[in-house]
Protein backbone atom coordinates (compact mmCIF):
# COMPACT_ATOMS: atom_id res chain seq x y z
CA UNK A 1 0.00 0.00 0.00
CA UNK A 2 1.30 3.39 -0.70
CA UNK A 3 1.49 6.56 1.06
CA UNK A 4 -1.54 8.10 -0.45
CA UNK A 5 -3.65 5.24 0.21
CA UNK A 6 -2.29 5.16 4.17
CA UNK A 7 -2.81 8.82 4.33
CA UNK A 8 -6.22 8.28 3.02
CA UNK A 9 -7.39 5.66 5.13
CA UNK A 10 -6.11 7.13 8.39
CA UNK A 11 -8.32 10.20 7.39
CA UNK A 12 -11.23 8.29 6.71
CA UNK A 13 -11.03 6.48 10.14
CA UNK A 14 -10.54 10.16 11.67
CA UNK A 15 -13.38 11.39 9.99
CA UNK A 16 -15.96 8.15 10.88
CA UNK A 17 -14.59 9.08 14.64
CA UNK A 18 -15.80 12.86 14.37
CA UNK A 19 -18.74 12.15 12.83
CA UNK A 20 -20.00 9.27 15.27
CA UNK A 21 -19.11 11.41 17.61
CA UNK A 22 -21.14 14.12 16.40
CA UNK A 23 -23.97 11.77 15.97
CA UNK A 24 -23.89 10.88 19.59
CA UNK A 25 -23.54 14.05 21.02
CA UNK A 26 -26.43 15.24 18.30
CA UNK A 27 -28.75 12.33 19.87
CA UNK A 28 -27.62 13.05 23.77
CA UNK A 29 -28.80 16.47 23.10
CA UNK A 30 -32.01 15.78 21.75
CA UNK A 31 -32.51 13.26 24.19
CA UNK A 32 -31.63 15.37 26.82
CA UNK A 33 -34.20 18.15 25.95
CA UNK A 34 -37.11 16.60 26.74
CA UNK A 35 -36.05 15.32 29.91
CA UNK A 36 -34.83 18.99 31.04
CA UNK A 37 -38.28 19.80 30.21
CA UNK A 38 -39.88 17.48 31.99
CA UNK A 39 -37.89 18.46 35.22
CA UNK A 40 -39.13 22.50 34.98
CA UNK A 41 -42.54 21.04 34.48
CA UNK A 42 -44.54 22.34 37.09
CA UNK A 43 -46.86 19.15 37.39
CA UNK A 44 -43.97 16.95 37.68
CA UNK A 45 -42.82 18.99 41.02
CA UNK A 46 -46.22 18.68 42.95
CA UNK A 47 -45.76 14.56 42.67
CA UNK A 48 -44.70 14.41 45.59
CA UNK A 49 -46.59 17.09 47.51
CA UNK A 50 -49.43 15.86 49.72
CA UNK A 51 -53.04 15.56 48.35
CA UNK A 52 -51.52 14.99 44.92
CA UNK A 53 -50.74 12.25 42.88
CA UNK A 54 -48.86 11.52 39.37
CA UNK A 55 -50.20 9.79 36.29
CA UNK A 56 -47.86 8.40 33.53
CA UNK A 57 -48.77 9.17 30.36
CA UNK A 58 -49.19 6.03 28.41
CA UNK A 59 -49.32 5.65 24.64
CA UNK A 60 -52.18 6.89 22.70
CA UNK A 61 -53.55 8.31 25.80
CA UNK A 62 -54.67 12.35 25.16
CA UNK A 63 -56.27 14.83 27.91
CA UNK A 64 -59.42 13.77 26.75
CA UNK A 65 -59.27 10.15 27.06
CA UNK A 66 -57.84 10.44 30.52
CA UNK A 67 -60.33 12.99 31.78
CA UNK A 68 -63.62 12.49 29.93
CA UNK A 69 -65.34 15.16 32.55
CA UNK A 70 -63.96 18.60 31.03
CA UNK A 71 -64.52 19.75 34.45
CA UNK A 72 -62.41 17.70 35.56
CA UNK A 73 -59.68 18.14 32.89
CA UNK A 74 -59.96 21.43 33.04
CA UNK A 75 -58.99 21.53 36.29
CA UNK A 76 -56.27 19.03 35.98
CA UNK A 77 -54.56 21.26 33.26
CA UNK A 78 -54.55 24.66 35.26
CA UNK A 79 -53.17 22.41 37.69
CA UNK A 80 -49.95 21.21 35.43
CA UNK A 81 -49.83 24.95 33.94
CA UNK A 82 -50.54 23.03 30.73
CA UNK A 83 -51.88 24.04 27.49
CA UNK A 84 -50.34 21.51 25.30
CA UNK A 85 -51.07 17.92 24.25
CA UNK A 86 -49.63 15.32 26.68
CA UNK A 87 -47.14 12.16 25.38
CA UNK A 88 -46.29 8.92 26.34
CA UNK A 89 -44.11 8.69 29.08
CA UNK A 90 -45.08 11.84 30.65
CA UNK A 91 -46.06 12.85 34.00
CA UNK A 92 -48.51 14.69 35.27
CA UNK A 93 -50.40 15.55 38.75
CA UNK A 94 -53.58 14.70 39.04
CA UNK A 95 -55.66 15.83 42.92
CA UNK A 96 -56.06 12.45 44.95
CA UNK A 97 -59.97 13.54 45.45
CA UNK A 98 -60.76 15.10 41.61
CA UNK A 99 -64.11 14.79 41.99
CA UNK A 100 -64.50 17.61 44.65
CA UNK A 101 -61.77 19.67 43.68
CA UNK A 102 -62.73 23.16 41.73
CA UNK A 103 -60.31 25.95 39.92
CA UNK A 104 -60.22 27.92 42.93
CA UNK A 105 -59.35 25.58 45.44
CA UNK A 106 -56.19 24.69 43.37
CA UNK A 107 -55.39 28.67 42.90
CA UNK A 108 -52.07 29.31 43.91
CA UNK A 109 -53.48 32.64 44.85
CA UNK A 110 -55.85 33.95 47.63
CA UNK A 111 -58.88 34.36 47.84
CA UNK A 112 -58.40 38.36 48.60
CA UNK A 113 -55.98 40.69 49.11
CA UNK A 114 -55.96 44.11 50.42
CA UNK A 115 -58.28 46.39 48.21
CA UNK A 116 -56.02 47.51 45.76
CA UNK A 117 -58.76 50.76 44.38
CA UNK A 118 -58.36 49.25 40.40
CA UNK A 119 -58.57 45.99 38.53
CA UNK A 120 -54.93 44.07 39.01
CA UNK A 121 -53.35 41.28 37.53
CA UNK A 122 -50.91 39.15 39.34
CA UNK A 123 -47.81 37.39 37.61
CA UNK A 124 -46.08 34.88 38.88
CA UNK A 125 -43.16 33.10 36.88
CA UNK A 126 -42.55 30.66 39.98
CA UNK A 127 -45.77 29.49 40.48
CA UNK A 128 -46.49 29.83 36.22
CA UNK A 129 -49.29 31.47 36.97
CA UNK A 130 -51.83 34.81 37.30
CA UNK A 131 -54.38 35.84 39.07
CA UNK A 132 -56.89 38.31 38.54
CA UNK A 133 -58.57 40.73 41.41
CA UNK A 134 -61.25 43.07 40.80
CA UNK A 135 -61.23 46.98 42.37
CA UNK A 136 -62.27 45.20 46.03
CA UNK A 137 -59.52 42.79 45.73
CA UNK A 138 -61.85 39.53 45.20
CA UNK A 139 -60.05 36.85 43.27
CA UNK A 140 -62.23 36.55 40.25
CA UNK A 141 -60.33 34.46 37.80
CA UNK A 142 -57.03 32.73 37.70
CA UNK A 143 -54.74 30.67 35.08
CA UNK A 144 -51.59 29.13 33.87
CA UNK A 145 -49.01 31.30 32.16
CA UNK A 146 -45.32 30.76 30.36
CA UNK A 147 -43.18 33.63 30.86
CA UNK A 148 -39.53 34.64 29.53
CA UNK A 149 -37.53 31.63 29.51
CA UNK A 150 -33.16 31.38 31.50
CA UNK A 151 -32.19 31.91 27.86
CA UNK A 152 -33.50 32.29 24.37
CA UNK A 153 -30.96 30.71 21.41
CA UNK A 154 -32.16 32.81 18.48
CA UNK A 155 -31.41 36.34 20.74
CA UNK A 156 -28.25 34.24 22.63
CA UNK A 157 -29.43 35.92 25.65
CA UNK A 158 -31.48 35.60 28.95
CA UNK A 159 -35.02 36.23 28.07
CA UNK A 160 -36.63 36.67 31.33
CA UNK A 161 -39.93 38.91 31.89
CA UNK A 162 -39.66 42.35 33.08
CA UNK A 163 -40.79 42.38 36.60
CA UNK A 164 -42.47 45.23 38.50
CA UNK A 165 -45.42 47.56 38.41
CA UNK A 166 -46.76 48.63 35.08
CA UNK A 167 -50.32 49.35 33.40
CA UNK A 168 -51.94 47.78 30.24
CA UNK A 169 -51.90 50.87 27.60
CA UNK A 170 -52.73 49.63 24.82
CA UNK A 171 -54.76 46.09 23.42
CA UNK A 172 -55.52 44.26 20.08
CA UNK A 173 -58.03 41.64 19.51
CA UNK A 174 -57.65 37.98 18.23
CA UNK A 175 -55.54 39.12 15.08
CA UNK A 176 -53.11 40.36 17.49
CA UNK A 177 -49.37 39.51 15.79
CA UNK A 178 -45.55 39.49 16.82
CA UNK A 179 -43.35 42.35 14.79
CA UNK A 180 -40.66 40.70 16.07
CA UNK A 181 -40.70 36.81 15.90
CA UNK A 182 -39.99 34.93 14.82
CA UNK A 183 -36.53 36.94 14.34
CA UNK A 184 -35.98 38.49 10.95
CA UNK A 185 -39.41 37.42 9.56
CA UNK A 186 -42.37 38.68 12.88
CA UNK A 187 -45.60 37.42 12.13
CA UNK A 188 -45.74 34.81 15.56
CA UNK A 189 -49.67 35.02 16.52
CA UNK A 190 -50.45 36.83 20.27
CA UNK A 191 -54.19 36.77 20.20
CA UNK A 192 -55.88 39.64 22.53
CA UNK A 193 -52.34 41.06 23.05
CA UNK A 194 -52.40 43.36 26.41
CA UNK A 195 -49.24 44.99 26.09
CA UNK A 196 -47.86 46.10 29.50
CA UNK A 197 -44.16 47.27 29.06
CA UNK A 198 -42.71 48.51 25.55
CA UNK A 199 -43.40 44.76 23.62
CA UNK A 200 -44.06 42.92 26.17
CA UNK A 201 -47.52 42.02 26.66
CA UNK A 202 -50.49 39.14 28.08
CA UNK A 203 -51.71 37.03 25.08
CA UNK A 204 -52.72 33.90 24.40
CA UNK A 205 -50.79 31.21 23.19
CA UNK A 206 -51.55 27.53 22.09
CA UNK A 207 -47.82 26.88 23.67
CA UNK A 208 -48.44 26.79 27.51
CA UNK A 209 -45.89 23.62 28.71
CA UNK A 210 -45.70 23.99 32.38
CA UNK A 211 -42.47 25.41 32.11
CA UNK A 212 -41.26 28.98 31.78
CA UNK A 213 -40.52 29.00 27.32
CA UNK A 214 -41.67 32.65 26.25
CA UNK A 215 -39.08 35.68 24.63
CA UNK A 216 -40.25 37.60 27.55
CA UNK A 217 -44.25 38.10 26.74
CA UNK A 218 -46.77 36.43 29.40
CA UNK A 219 -48.61 33.21 27.49
CA UNK A 220 -51.48 32.34 28.81
CA UNK A 221 -54.26 30.21 27.69
CA UNK A 222 -56.31 31.95 24.60
CA UNK A 223 -59.53 31.52 26.40
CA UNK A 224 -58.18 33.51 29.40
CA UNK A 225 -56.49 35.96 27.25
CA UNK A 226 -59.95 36.67 25.54
CA UNK A 227 -61.59 37.00 28.55
CA UNK A 228 -58.86 39.23 30.42
CA UNK A 229 -58.78 41.25 27.43
CA UNK A 230 -62.78 41.52 26.59
CA UNK A 231 -64.31 41.21 29.92
CA UNK A 232 -61.74 42.82 32.30
CA UNK A 233 -58.60 44.76 31.17
CA UNK A 234 -59.57 48.87 30.88
CA UNK A 235 -56.72 50.09 28.70
CA UNK A 236 -54.81 52.77 31.47
CA UNK A 237 -57.09 51.49 34.24
CA UNK A 238 -55.68 47.90 35.03
CA UNK A 239 -52.83 47.19 36.90
CA UNK A 240 -50.31 44.11 36.17
CA UNK A 241 -47.67 43.08 38.45
CA UNK A 242 -45.23 40.62 37.87
CA UNK A 243 -43.41 39.04 40.63
CA UNK A 244 -39.66 38.17 40.70
CA UNK A 245 -38.01 35.23 39.66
Amino acid sequence: MNNNNTHFLTWRRSAAKVVGSLIVSTALLLWTQPVAAASQRYGTKLCKEPGYTCVTVKRGQSWTSLFPNSYDREVVQRLNRMGTPIYSGMRIAVPVDLSHADLLSISPFPAKIASPGRKTIIVDPTKLAFGAYDTNGNLVHWGPVAMGRDYCPDLKRRCHSPTGTFHIYAKQGAGCKSKIFPIGKGGAPMPYCMFFDGGFALHGSNEVPGYNASHGCVRMLTEDAKWLNTQFVSVGNTTVIVRPY
